[in-house]
């Protein structure tokens, strides 16, 4: 199905990256003013002065983004616009090692630099610099894992797979039409119920639609079947290995969808900042945080490529397929990063113990 700008003589891929802009903008917009962040969603207040108030906020945001995608992406699918047969996420042999041990390290490291991918692009773009230290050494480890040095090691865990009974949830009795509501509805309670503000929740409503619009886009809407480029939709790992090599090598390499949704994102967030006088220089205040962060950019860039996304591109892309793997991957990211809350937690109350002694 092609839109009748081909008949111009539009390139598909100018087309993509066009799509990938527009939605980045409108993904930036949102995200800087909701603060949208998975992380901030489970944070117990031991790597955060996030108050329980403000975790319930965020977690509303989220479950209504998540929500939205599910909905959103079913009734695109029914409707024919949207074609995910043959993707990644649509496919039963689970490399579960993979999946697991990245879903993990990447919920570590994220607890460790204080952001998931997504809200890290929004604060770079508003002035923190920590963040796009992060960005950096993330993709650096990430294009590592990918192509790289690491990519033995990434090689040898993902031969390591289990075959699902089922590939998504849809692949159940009563198909998407039965689990996306009975997945999305509940979510939705929770959300209203979570004391975020109605606009911030529709924020997160049209985060969920960023991502329906992506995979409808890139699946049938800008589909060039003489010349087809890859399924995507919203995404922060292969996204911004993709645009720091594009960068660096733009000769070479063709920018993507990935490449104008980060620039979206990034323009989004800094436009939104920028209006709404939030722009400020912020760095790194010790060695040892510069260390933690490090260390945290470098357990995202392993793990999210491992898990085969982050919060995101796995969690909010890949869970609205209702894909099994992904699904996974976002309880292993769950589950790291209220792992590292809790040895942070204990860290910081043992050390409290020992100063009053």
């Amino acid at each position: 199905m092609l839109l009748e700008l081909y008949d111009f003589g539009i390139d598909p891929r100018v087309l993509h990256i066009g799509l990938g802009l527009a939605l980045g903008l409108l993904f930036g917009i949102a995200a800087q003013i909701s603060q949208f962040c998975l992380r901030r969603a489970i944070d117990t207040g031991a790597s955060d002065r996030t108050g329980a108030s403000d975790r319930q906020a965020a977690a509303g945001v989220w479950m209504a983004a998540f929500a939205a995608g599910v909905l959103a992406l079913w009734g695109a699918g029914a409707l024919g616009f949207a074609d995910l047969s043959g993707h990644r996420w649509i496919s039963a042999d689970l490399p579960i090692v993979a999946i697991v041990l990245g879903g993990l390290a990447f919920g570590v490291g994220m607890v460790l630099t204080r952001g998931c991918m997504s809200r890290l692009t929004v604060l770079g773009a508003s002035g923190n610099l920590r963040a796009l230290t992060v960005i950096v050494v993330f993709a650096v480890i990430a294009h590592a894992m990918l192509k790289g040095v690491l990519s033995p090691l990434r090689e040898a865990l993902v031969a390591v797979t289990v075959t699902s009974p089922v590939a998504t949830l849809a692949d159940l009795p009563g198909g998407a039409a039965l689990w996306a509501p009975v997945v999305a509805l509940p979510l939705l309670v929770l959300a209203w119920r979570s004391g975020a503000s109605l606009f911030h929740l529709g924020l997160g409503g049209l985060i969920g639609l960023v991502v329906a619009a992506g995979w409808a886009g890139t699946s049938v809407l800008l589909l060039d079947e003489f010349d087809p480029l890859p399924v995507q939709s919203v995404a922060f790992t292969l996204t911004w290995t993709e645009t720091l090599f594009w960068t660096i090598a733009s000769t070479a390499l063709p920018a993507t969808f990935g490449v104008g949704f980060v620039g979206g994102v990034l323009g989004g967030a800094f436009l939104s900042a920028l209006f709404r006088g939030e722009l400020h220089l912020q760095s790194f205040e010790t060695p040892e945080q510069t260390l933690r962060y490090a260390l945290g950019a470098v357990l995202m860039g392993v793990g999210g490529v491992l898990a085969g996304g982050c919060t995101v591109g796995a969690g909010l892309a890949g869970g609205a397929t209702l894909s099994v793997a992904a699904l996974l991957a976002l309880g292993a990211i769950i589950a790291g990063a209220m792992g590292a809350n809790l040895v942070l937690a204990g860290a910081s109350k043992a050390g409290s113990a020992s100063a009053v002694a």
